[in-house]
């Protein structure tokens, strides 16, 4: 019997007359406000206002929505179409299955298509919302947690994950993972919980970073950071899940997708630094176009 670990909660939606309120969606939700609050905050000391930053949203959310269902589509399609599959299924986001790879990158360029069309620089923009970025996406980690998803192998840390009854019945005497079985009670890595801490700290340590080092960090390079740091921990952390994902030489397609991503990354900001724009520079430029729109 675990004398320590982390509940997990009884319930993951409640009803308000005829609707249903997922406790997942309110923690996406919450993220995207975070996040938009931190770049709005980041971008008008860089000469922009709120107002550009909620047109940006406003491109890049849905965009994002549909990149992340894609994702999640093109990785795992024998959930939406073969024998066994249902393509309708596609359109029932409710029923979970978003991925982080295609929400950046459908919002991302969402986000530059509007940037380039107001002529505001995209690299502001990128180091304005890399930190937010982190800090919602531990935010919506939480969201994991409330439907008992995503975590990792069985462990018997003080700190390791218990599922509820109301919840998955792995760990409650069915299949536990690769064809074993799992005694009542038994406890799960939290990777939600490793991520949300990981987040954090990349979170800070941009914000740090920006703050310390802007002086010798080209336009665009806090970003490429937020790309190095995110594939990094969630390239261990996807190694100790053990929810269903497709496998290439052994290994799951996530961890193939967090190392590839990371490479960019890495060669981004190697480029940035040798070829990228003084931060200076675009700030002027970006005070320049706001001061117009706000006369216009």
């Amino acid at each position: 019997m675990a004398l320590a670990y982390i509940p997990s909660p009884s319930v993951s939606q409640f009803t308000i007359g005829p609707v249903t309120i997922h406790i997942y969606a309110l923690c996406m939700l919450a993220g995207i406000v975070a996040a938009v609050a931190i770049a709005s905050v980041r971008w008008s000391r860089r000469g922009g206002d709120f107002d550009q930053i909620l047109d940006i949203t406003l491109c890049a959310v849905p965009a994002g929505i549909v990149g992340a269902r894609v994702y999640h589509i093109v990785t795992t399609p024998e959930r939406f179409f073969g024998p066994t599959g249902d393509w309708v299924e596609m359109f029932r986001i409710w029923h979970g299955g978003l991925g982080i790879w295609g929400a950046v990158l459908f919002g991302g360029l969402a986000a530059w298509a509007w940037c380039r069309h107001k002529h505001y620089p995209m690299a502001l923009l990128a180091d304005s919302v890399a930190p937010g970025l982190l800090v919602a996406q531990a935010i919506g980690r939480l969201g994991n947690w409330f439907n008992q998803e995503l975590y990792g192998a069985p462990t018997t840390l003080p700190w390791g994950l218990k599922l509820s009854s109301t919840g998955t019945a792995i760990g409650s005497g069915e299949q536990c993972y690769d064809g074993t079985t799992c005694p009542t009670g038994t406890l799960f890595q939290p990777t939600f919980l490793y991520e949300m801490i990981w987040n954090l700290i990349g979170a800070a340590l941009i914000v740090w970073l920006g703050r310390r080092a802007s002086a010798y960090l080209k336009a665009g390079s806090l970003f490429a950071t937020y790309v190095m740091w995110y594939t990094l921990g969630r390239g261990w952390i996807e190694t100790l899940r053990i929810d269903y994902a497709h496998n290439f030489l052994g290994v799951r397609i996530n961890v193939w997708v967090a190392m590839v991503v990371f490479a960019m990354g890495a060669i981004a900001f190697i480029l940035i630094q040798r070829f990228g724009k003084d931060s200076a520079g675009l700030e002027k430029r970006l005070k320049d176009i706001t001061d117009t729109e706000r006369h216009d």
